[in-house]
């Protein structure tokens, strides 16, 4: 490999880690500039975005500049929207609180038939934009919809495996390869924070954590083996 071939690879990694480097304004100015800007543009132009499937500042403003609709943005406001989406929206939701998950006795899982009431610290929801709404006896049979339902989803729910608390499916932390099982065999073990996560990985022999982004139609089936 030549000395300018080298160069030119740093020099590229570098002007590209720049571009979307988290950039460095004041509080007072991301609170009366940047962050007003940012929901204005978000409401008009990118409402599809979703802030939660991206796993970092840098990952979500590459996205922006490809995303249709937003692609065409001048540089200053994709920053704005950029930063609005992972400061304001992205921590809204994951300190937003839910209400408990609650189902009827008549109430089954769509996947898997079973009835949902017997099981009720499994219950998993997704909510979709016209407001139908499909409970799941644990996350795997969830993501097992998802991957065949994906569009025009609402909210997708689950419940912290310790507190039991209701939380956001795409900002929390998952555990797989435990020894704790779901009413369904292996799971997704859910949690709100990494710590949490890390834990019970220690406690209970978990082979890994992973986050929404990282899930696959292909490792939601392979607990199934």
């Amino acid at each position: 490999m030549s000395f300018l071939f080298k160069f030119f690879v740093i020099l590229s990694i570098f002007i590209t880690s720049s571009l979307f480097a988290y950039p460095t304004y004041s509080e007072i100015i991301k609170e009366k500039k940047i962050y007003p800007l940012g929901k204005k543009i978000y409401k008009q132009k990118c409402s599809h975005i979703d802030v939660l499937e991206y796993k970092s500042y840098e990952a979500l403003l590459s996205a922006i500049h490809k995303e249709k609709g937003c692609q065409n943005l001048q540089k200053k406001y994709k920053e704005a929207l950029a930063l609005y989406l992972w400061d304001q929206k992205r921590t809204g939701v994951m300190q937003k609180e839910y209400p408990a998950l609650k189902v009827s006795h008549h109430e089954k899982c769509p996947i898997c038939g079973m009835f949902l009431y017997k099981y009720p610290r499994w219950i998993s929801m997704i909510e979709y934009n016209d407001g139908k709404k499909l409970y799941f006896d644990g996350l795997k049979d969830l993501f097992k919809y998802y991957f065949e339902h994906p569009n025009n989803i609402e909210e997708m729910l689950t419940q912290e495996y310790y507190t039991q608390k209701t939380i956001n499916v795409k900002s929390a932390y998952f555990v797989i390869g435990s020894d704790v099982y779901g009413p369904m065999g292996n799971e997704f073990i859910a949690f709100k924070d990494e710590q949490s996560a890390r834990n019970f990985l220690l406690d209970h022999r978990g082979k890994k954590i992973v986050r929404f982004p990282d899930i696959t139609k292909a490792m939601v089936y392979k607990l199934d083996e």
